[in-house]
């Protein structure tokens, strides 16, 4: 069996077993949703990965891009909306034993990973590559403007014809004090 035949089963690379001129892999992922940093997402598609795997001296170069498609849920109005992912890498990996070496941290290593026993896990990594391109509020646009306090029907549908003029209760007091100090 090669090399691309057991790699191509469990995605583990094997540095010592890594060919001279490298790897290309073309390969899909199926991952649960329960691996992923948000919550409620789904996926629409699995997740295409093409990857060019290869090694210099000691260190593994991954070059690499992702593409899926999701689906979130806006943080504003609570609408399911789809998220394309059309995402590039390019990442550095150097032995553990390199970094046990050494006694203290340079400013370069933070950007530095490390593989232990020769070992490489792709999936772990497209899987953390595909974490990373997730917004940190999902919103299905710009200008969404959530859903009205008042009725809870989505704003932007234009349904809602409700008056929203009134402050924050909290607010109050504060405005009270403003208008007493004039």
């Amino acid at each position: 069996m090669t090399y691309l035949k057991i790699l191509e089963r469990n995605m583990i690379i094997d540095a010592d077993r890594l060919p001279k001129e490298g790897l290309k892999i073309s390969k899909d992922f199926e991952f649960f949703s329960e691996a992923l940093v948000e919550e409620n997402v789904v996926f629409l598609q699995p997740v295409h990965s093409e990857l060019t795997i290869s090694k210099v001296g000691e260190e593994i170069l991954i070059k690499g891009k992702i593409t899926t498609r999701l689906s979130f849920v806006c943080s504003r109005c609570l609408v399911p909306f789809e998220f394309p992912v059309d995402s590039r890498f390019d990442l550095v990996y150097l032995p553990e034993e390199l970094d046990a070496i050494k006694d203290q941290l340079e400013d370069d290593d933070l950007n530095k990973m490390y593989y232990s026993g020769s070992k490489v896990n792709i999936e772990a990594i497209v899987l953390e590559q595909l974490n990373l391109v997730f917004p940190t509020k999902p919103l299905c646009s710009e200008d969404c403007q959530g859903i009205c306090p008042v009725c809870g029907k989505v704003i932007q549908s234009g349904e809602c014809a409700c008056e929203t003029k009134s402050s924050d209760p909290r607010l109050e007091k504060l405005k009270t004090f403003i208008r007493d100090k004039r």
